[in-house]
């Protein structure tokens, strides 16, 4: 093989053993997607695909990102569950341990492409769509194939179709939604391509006219560790953009402590203000893209849940995000994306954060992404049965098809 092709070499990383630890990490992030697509089964893009004909996972694969609450990679700014896990459950891996193993190597592609995207990448594109298909190519390749070329040209294939600009987050869309479901598809057809010998140019990554060249300004070298980077990503706790969570955790510590009843004043990284800078959202979707709502949220009612981010509680929380005034901090911008950190000072007294909870440095126990797990099969209007066997299907089953059936009889 050619060692100057990125893509070969990140096929050769891939097709390593993955260990019982990553396999049993990779249950806990499908049952947090699984409570993901349940919590979206009511909403208006579910609703706007009830004409489309599509199977369950087809549907999946559009409703795990709409609640802002998969799971996110820190430093690759990219939400892998989404994206992996309907591929994964439609891959034609023969067991539910060859599923684990298909999307542990899904993530991991995934991540090592998005960590290796640059400042004006993120300033432009949005890297679940853009690594996405990447990550899907490497998921369903490797579950049929443990042909290294076969690997890295599904990958190649898809790369050089790559795409997902921000313009989306401008305007009340579903393209988000689509860029995901997207690039399950195109991943997807990518490898079917590649397994039967449809060829993609291996050097897509680095070459001339190549992904980094059309995308970055200055891209990071790829590194290829020991580990599993599944291990790396964090488990969202509250149903609003990450960049909101550190101020979220610190407001929280200070409303323990009785000192969170006047004038707020938070202080973030820079892309927290960039994508959630916003004192007068008008719709969900712009509540969970607003740091001063979602801090007005635990001024007022505490730790926030979905129905925060609704619009009776915009309207009521109107008066305490008046009292929400936001600034970047040079020295927490100077710390991301590595960790994401907010200050909260409020009457005298301040909380500072550098990680927030659910990152590594901070883990949501298996017991919290159980019981996060269960409020979204709840709030998305499952019976108590229908969630249990949601659960047990994810931790304890051995048969990845009847976690197929569960989405078909769900959505």
């Amino acid at each position: 093989m050619n060692d100057h092709s990125l893509t070969e070499r990140l096929a050769q990383h891939l097709l390593r053993p993955v260990n019982t630890v990553a396999r049993d990490r990779a249950r806990l992030h499908m049952l947090d997607w699984m409570g993901c697509v349940a919590g979206a089964r009511q909403s208006d893009v579910a609703g706007a695909l009830g004409s489309i004909q599509g199977t369950g996972l087809v549907r999946a694969a559009f409703l795990g990102n709409v609640l802002e609450m998969d799971d996110v990679h820190r430093t690759a700014l990219l939400h892998p569950g989404p994206v992996i896990w309907p591929v994964a459950l439609g891959s034609l891996a023969e067991s539910m341990d060859d599923m684990l193993v298909a999307a542990v190597r899904g993530y991991e592609a995934m991540i090592a492409l998005g960590t290796s995207f640059d400042a004006h990448h993120y300033a432009q594109y949005h890297p679940t769509a853009t690594a996405g298909v990447i990550g899907a190519a490497a998921c369903e390749a490797s579950s049929a194939s443990s042909d290294a070329l076969v690997v890295a040209n599904a990958m190649a294939l898809a790369a050089s179709v790559s795409g997902g600009v921000w313009q989306t987050r401008h305007s009340a869309n579903m393209a988000k939604q689509w860029h995901v479901a997207n690039a399950v598809e195109t991943g997807q057809s990518a490898a079917m391509y590649a397994r039967s010998g449809i060829t993609g140019p291996l050097d897509i990554l680095e070459g001339v006219q190549g992904l980094y060249a059309a995308t970055c300004q200055s891209p990071r070298p790829m590194t290829f560790g020991d580990g599993w980077r599944i291990d790396e990503v964090s488990f969202k706790p509250w149903g609003a953009c990450r960049h909101a969570h550190p101020a979220i955790d610190a407001a929280l510590a200070l409303r323990a402590r009785g000192a969170l009843t006047g004038p707020i004043e938070v202080e973030t990284f820079a892309d927290a203000l960039t994508f959630c800078d916003r004192p007068d959202p008008t719709t969900p979707h712009q509540a969970k893209f607003s740091l001063q709502h979602a801090v007005a949220v635990v001024a007022v009612r505490g730790l926030p849940t979905l129905a925060d981010f609704e619009p009776d509680s915009i309207a009521a929380l109107a008066e305490a995000r008046a009292r929400v005034t936001v600034t970047e901090s040079p020295a927490i911008t100077a710390r991301y994306p590595a960790h994401f950190g907010a200050t909260v000072r409020c009457g005298g007294e301040s909380e500072a954060l550098i990680d927030t909870l659910g990152d590594p440095e901070r883990p949501l126990s298996r017991d919290g992404v159980i019981a996060k797990a269960r409020a979204l099969f709840a709030w998305g209007g499952l019976d108590p049965a229908q969630a249990e066997r949601g659960v047990t299907l994810a931790l304890d089953g051995d048969d990845s098809g009847g976690i197929v059936g569960w989405l078909e009889e769900i959505l």
